[in-house]
């Protein structure tokens, strides 16, 4: 059968993404076979994990190829349900190549503590660094956290108008998780892990200075 992308890239894709999720796995980031990864394929497809498998033990026949409407091409498997919100950052960001979503136990914490400020902000730490556009450490960052929907469409606009403010590299999803992406994929990995590291020492902050509370209203 002909396909509407390059077959040889869509193995490739699917062998980083093995690599990439195995990792995530073993660092308990995706439970209970959550999370989604994607790859673009071209300015029309990606490639992106099948919905319900386990990331830890993904083969390629785990993963399929959708089109920017997050509809599944040239396959009877299903994707994700979030395949749209992968689906839409491609359409809108050419740069963008590589998406991870994870549902590691730090940033599902972060989402329900910062969901009522919508926001989580960084400031001063060195790892901001990591992100995109960041040279200093004497500079603030902001994570939005969105509201957890089962329509995907309505995520997507308001990741969209997100997208309308200004730079984004991630956010997170109340009581979800979080979704991080990147020019690469080792790039989309960096900010991955660099938000993880920063939830997670704002979580910490937090239990040895309960005064911070104030900073989430």
């Amino acid at each position: 059968m002909d396909l509407p992308y390059c077959a040889n890239q869509f193995a490739e894709h699917t062998q980083t993404l093995i690599a990439i999720t195995a990792r995530l796995a073993a660092r308990g980031w995706t439970p209970a076979t959550s999370s989604n990864f994607s790859m673009r394929l071209d300015q029309q497809h990606a490639v992106i994990t099948v919905s319900g498998r386990d990331k830890g033990q993904l083969t390629p026949a785990d993963f399929m190829a959708i089109d920017f409407d997050g509809q599944a091409v040239a396959s009877e498997q299903r994707p994700s349900a979030e395949a749209l919100l992968h689906a839409h950052l491609y359409r809108r960001r050419p740069e963008i190549n590589c998406v991870l979503h994870t549902h590691s136990h730090t940033q599902t914490v972060a989402s329900r503590l910062y969901a009522g400020a919508g926001r989580v902000h960084f400031d001063g730490y060195e790892l901001i660094k990591a992100i995109a556009g960041n040279t200093t450490h004497d500079a603030s960052l902001t994570l939005p956290v969105l509201p957890n929907s089962q329509d995907m469409s309505t995520l997507a606009a308001q990741v969209e108008a997100l997208l309308d403010a200004g730079p984004l590299w991630g956010y997170l999803i109340d009581g979800h998780g979080l979704y991080a992406w990147g020019r690469s994929h080792s790039e989309a990995c960096r900010h991955l892990e660099a938000f993880e590291f920063l939830l997670g020492c704002e979580l910490d902050l937090l239990r040895i200075a309960p005064q911070r509370a104030s900073r989430l209203s």
